[in-house]
């Protein structure tokens, strides 16, 4: 497979399409309004549930499932993590520090540090642009904007421009330094630069500026020089722009730092990015993901294994009593298929549950069976993919929230309403659509109207009126955010990283199915982004690393911006931990795989007691990843694993398809 895209320059540089939406992407529009708008216009619109109020200038699409989520609809507003620092809108202005990072037992903190307060009289803010990894704030009083304070994932600057003439008030007083325009400050053990074009006065507490002047923050990296920091200062960051690529070997990300004198930036890598033609040594910061490297560069650029997007286990390898094994256990399975779920989670799950037994039947021969089962997830698909379902009903339906500008499924759960999970839930659908539909063109036609839609929701790339880029997705981060509207103190979150890489691989078998082959890079980019990202941070980061020191588990299942836990949100079982971050084990889920002692590890802590526990049968299937002696043993212990332990959104059937497939050749 061969889906190069050139990494390249942006293709609506800075442009503003009138949503307020700022194109931060140089890839091709995927589901621009010609295509979108009467799809939306076919769906009933409603809104489930109201978003809170948000701090957002008039005509901006609501930024759910973002780094910056919390900024936007808190109240107050919520602490950020812009790597390296951490931010917070205060009354007045903005708090800003580099944060402080420790490790216990169960948890890794970093979380908000305001050593640097910030007063610019302030009497509303609110986002005016954002995007791929930059935020704009606007700050105003008696509506009148005094200025404008961008932030940036990656960078360790904070700039306020004036918009007139104001003073900048501040906590903490700077003292000049012997270099012209620049003056420190150390809170703790962290030296705070500020750049400004007229001097601090009133003891370093104060600057004055007028209309285009600019005041620039940032914290002295351990290695770093005085100098080298200030000469960035002087050219902030304004904006950010993304490419990406996919080839046989690697998918690529490229973000783009643009600055006010088109200059050289310095920007952090974080531990999943390697930088290509980037000097890394400027120096390092601390962060809950561990060491960050400091680089000079205007575009930060790595890659990460490619994964070709897959709906079928491999089953071409089973001799014929394995072949006769599965296709008894096929048709007690399909024999024992009950009403499906009418929310959009479990009935999601379901219809995955089925489009892997569909596969099966087809990959061991078993046509009625496969008859039977295709009849079946046509039939409630269909009914999922009414336009006008919810004219008439009120689940197994889908409408368009005007407010949201987004799709949210009836009936809704998790959250999905306020726009939680949508790629965990929507992912599902794509898969089994795609399964379904991967040689029937016109059944795929049939259903495009609303599975594209879905498909918009998580996927829109370019200008667009009706839906955010790449809702959930963040590029700079290399992985998904699962909370809509974020009212955390610690950011945005994410649990289930392996739900997360579903989604993108059945978002890829839609688009194969469908014939739409810019989504398919896209999607193909987003799968293997979210893998590695799932992997560096969740699953497999080296244990070794300072940053691990104190704590004692091998799995994070709980990644936010500001900490990362060893917890879930339902469940205090350690098969909960590891259960969360590898269901629902899917075609795709050898990703997973790489480190034998690793996954044993992972799993003997989930498993101290065996496999009967929560999750038991996706620990079966993860642990089979280390080696063939271990498929070999979890095919065994399968035999005697409980019903009970089998999921809703698995079957035996598809377990010990998956086993089988690890022990053939």
């Amino acid at each position: 497979m061969s889906l190069m895209l050139p990494l390249g320059g942006c293709a609506w540089p800075g442009s503003d399409d009138g949503t307020g939406q700022t194109a931060s992407s140089s890839m091709p529009p995927i589901f621009p309004d010609s295509l979108v708008e009467p799809l939306v216009d076919s769906v009933p619109h409603r809104t489930v549930t109201a978003l809170p109020d948000a701090r957002l200038a008039d005509g901006l699409i609501p930024p759910t499932n973002r780094w910056f989520s919390g900024l936007v609809f808190g109240e107050p507003s919520m602490p950020v993590f812009p790597l390296p620092l951490s931010f917070q809108l205060i009354d007045g202005g903005m708090s800003f520090g580099l944060p402080a990072v420790s490790s216990s037992p169960a948890v890794i903190m970093g979380g908000f540090n305001g050593a640097v307060s910030v007063d610019v009289g302030a009497q509303e803010q609110e986002v005016v642009s954002s995007d791929t990894a930059s935020v704009t704030v606007a700050q105003l009083a008696d509506g009148v904007e005094i200025g404008r304070t961008v932030i940036a994932q990656g960078s360790p600057f904070v700039t306020f421009t004036a918009s007139t003439t104001a003073t900048v008030t501040m906590e903490t007083p700077f003292t000049p330094s012997s270099d012209d325009g620049v003056a420190t400050a150390t809170v703790g053990a962290t030296t705070y630069g500020l750049v400004s074009d007229t001097a601090p006065t009133d003891g370093g507490t104060a600057v004055a500026v007028t209309a285009g002047q600019s005041v620039t923050w940032f914290a002295l990296p351990t290695g770093g020089a005085l100098d080298v920091l200030a000469a960035a200062a002087r050219n902030p960051v304004t904006g950010t722009s993304l490419s990406y690529a996919t080839d046989e070997q690697v998918a690529t990300t490229a973000i783009t730092y643009t600055t006010a004198g088109a200059a050289e930036t310095l920007v952090v890598a974080m531990p999943h990015q390697e930088p290509a033609d980037a000097d890394c040594t400027v120096g390092t910061y601390p962060s809950v993901f561990g060491e960050l490297r400091l680089c000079r560069t205007t575009t930060l650029s790595w890659t990460a294994p490619v994964l070709t997007p897959t709906g079928s286990v491999d089953l071409s390898g089973l001799d014929a009593e394995a072949l006769k094994r599965l296709d008894t256990q096929l048709r007690s399975d399909v024999a024992a298929t009950t009403a499906l779920p009418a929310d959009t989670y479990f009935g999601g799950k379901a219809l995955y549950r089925l489009a892997n037994l569909l596969s099966i039947a087809r990959a061991i021969d078993a046509d009625d069976v496969a008859t039977t089962l295709e009849d079946l997830l046509v039939a409630e698909i269909g009914t999922w993919m009414d336009p006008a379902g919810c004219d008439d009903r009120s689940a197994r339906c889908f409408v368009y929230d005007p407010a949201a500008r987004g799709i949210v499924g009836l009936e809704p759960s998790f959250g999905s309403d306020e726009f939680n999970d949508h790629h965990f839930h929507y992912g599902y659908f794509l898969y089994a659509a795609g399964v379904v539909a991967a040689d029937n063109e016109e059944l795929a036609a049939t259903w495009a109207p609303v599975m594209n839609l879905l498909a918009a929701d998580l996927a829109t790339s370019g200008p667009s009126s009706y839906f955010p880029e790449r809702r959930v997705f963040d590029a700079y981060a290399g992985h998904s955010w699962a909370s809509g509207t974020s009212p955390f103190g610690d950011g945005n979150n994410q649990e289930s990283s392996s739900e997360a890489v579903t989604a993108w691989n059945g978002l890829a078998l839609w688009a194969q199915a469908s014939d739409q082959p810019d989504l398919l890079a896209e999607a193909t980019w987003l799968l293997s982004a979210e893998a590695a990202s799932a992997r560096a941070y969740w699953t497999d980061f080296p244990l070794d690393a300072p940053v691990y020191q104190g704590f004692d588990h091998t799995i994070t299942s709980l990644v936010w911006g500001g900490k990362r836990d060893y917890a879930t949100w339902f469940s205090a079982e350690p098969s909960a931990m590891l259960g969360i971050l590898v269901l629902p084990m899917s075609p795709i889920s050898g990703y997973l795989a790489g480190d034998p002692e690793r996954i044993i590890a992972n799993v003997d802590e989930a498993t101290p007691d065996g496999f009967d526990v929560l999750f038991g049968d996706y620990l079966l299937m993860y642990s089979a990843l280390a080696g063939a002696d271990a498929a070999a043993a979890a095919l065994d212990a399968s035999a005697e694993l409980p019903e009970d332990r089998i999921d809703d959104g698995n079957s035996r059937t598809y377990l010990l398809a998956w086993l089988l497939s690890q022990t053939a050749g």
